[in-house]
């Protein structure tokens, strides 16, 4: 089911769902398979179309998914989600199939993507289309998407703005450090 604060968000605006730097949580669905994996280094990368960039490990089924359906979506997960991150981080589809199963993870379809699915709790999704770099992707991990599709709870990014200073502290995102840690999306400071 559809979150309640689902709303779209106009692909102009889509790299700024990004511009902040958070962890990432990617999501693929090849042949009626599912698999979501986190990912730290996810970033925008254009405006016209939206492109963003992520790297993807050669020894990550979400890999061999997106590589098969030529798609995926990036999730930015919230606070309440690190636990959760960690553990999609962690944990291989590989070595343990019913992983999502697992880690409790609840997916929704795409709106009007059937074969996407994306994660619930998070603050954004973005849905790519694979940029086929071939050179990229197997000497440095490298993808390249173009957004298709974005959307963001809207009570955390409204009028194509984030408003972490006005949002519940629940539906900031997160930033990795390393070893677990997190930091969560501060209060902003204009210049």
């Amino acid at each position: 089911m559809q979150p309640t604060h689902f709303t779209p968000v106009p692909l102009d605006k889509a790299y700024r769902l990004l511009n902040h730097g958070p962890t990432v949580l990617v999501s693929a669905r090849h042949g009626g398979v599912d698999n979501v994996m986190a990912a730290a280094w996810a970033c925008a990368l254009d405006f016209a179309p939206p492109k963003v960039t992520v790297v993807l490990d050669k020894a990550t089924r979400t890999r061999e998914l997106v590589e098969a359906s030529g798609f995926f979506a990036l999730q930015l997960p919230t606070v309440p989600m690190a636990a959760l991150t960690v553990a999609l981080g962690n944990d291989s589809a590989k070595a343990t199939p019913d992983k999502l199963q697992r880690h409790g993870v609840a997916l929704f379809e795409a709106p009007g993507h059937p074969n996407t699915r994306l994660v619930q709790g998070c603050a954004a999704w973005l849905l790519c289309h694979v940029i086929p770099e071939p050179h990229n992707q197997q000497a440095y991990d490298l993808f390249i998407g173009e957004v298709v599709a974005a959307w963001a709870d809207e009570r955390v990014f409204r009028n194509g703005h984030w408003e972490f200073d006005t949002a519940p502290d629940e539906l900031r995102t997160l930033h990795y450090v390393a070893g677990g840690q997190f930091y969560a999306t501060g209060a902003s400071v204009r210049a």
